[in-house]
């Protein structure tokens, strides 16, 4: 084996591998950011039909981006804690309770810009 070390590119292009492997990871087998992917799905194609503005865009996909990632955070915090600590113990529960909430308050967060882009084009 060589010590060269990688280019700056192979070495950006290896950890975009690595990200697109995890991410795939996720949707392949955590129900949380399958059913998170579902509604993203489904609001990109309301997006579509009801043709939104590029602002509405910028906001609808900042917020698919923001609850998608919070949850992979929070699967992430999860398996760190159940690899820490298998058994129960109140402070992971905690941990793993605060990680929920940051997804809970992102998803508030999305469905409050999803009802004002489509509650005027609904009602």
């Amino acid at each position: 084996m060589s010590n060269k070390k990688d280019s700056f590119l192979v070495n950006r292009l290896k950890s975009i591998g690595w990200a697109f492997k995890g991410a795939w990871f996720l949707l392949r087998t955590e129900a949380s950011i399958q059913i998170q992917f579902s509604i993203a799905t489904a609001v990109t194609i309301a997006g579509f039909y009801f043709e939104i503005s590029k602002t509405e865009w910028l906001f609808q996909v900042a917020m698919i981006g923001l609850v998608m990632s919070i949850e992979a955070v929070n699967t992430s915090i999860e398996y760190i804690a159940d690899f820490i600590h298998p058994e129960f113990h109140a402070n992971i529960g905690r941990i793993k309770d605060v990680a929920a909430g940051a997804v809970f308050i992102a998803s508030i967060a999305a469905v409050i810009v999803a009802a004002i882009i489509y509650y005027p084009r609904l009602f």
